[in-house]
């Protein structure tokens, strides 16, 4: 075989080095090496993700996306003037304060 090199991240495995130059002496190593035409160059690298994930993905994020500008469109305090939201309340309804009114009657 020698029309063919082998290639291993990115990098030409070249004939008489061991392969603990390349991958180090781990036993338990496991890698993918590529054969290709000598003076080729370096095979493509395969895509991490399929291209049809990525429209998957890219299509959830974008609908992600317009939920939260839909969200912060209808940003609205009113439920900060309610009962609930009042921060002495959970204490003045411990204390059996909560229906006192300081106003003339």
């Amino acid at each position: 075989m020698e029309e063919g090199t082998l290639w291993f991240s990115g990098k030409e495995m070249l004939r008489g080095k061991q392969l603990s130059d390349y991958v180090g002496r781990n036993e338990k190593t496991k890698i993918v090496a590529k054969l290709s035409r000598r003076g080729a160059g370096a095979p493509a690298r395969e895509p991490v993700v399929s291209e049809d994930d990525q429209r998957a993905m890219m299509s959830y994020y974008y609908k992600k996306q317009e939920e939260w500008k839909k969200l912060e469109a209808n940003d609205e305090d009113s439920y900060l003037d309610s009962a609930w939201a009042e921060p002495g309340q959970l204490k003045r309804q411990f204390h059996g304060l909560g229906d006192i009114k300081w106003g003339p009657r």
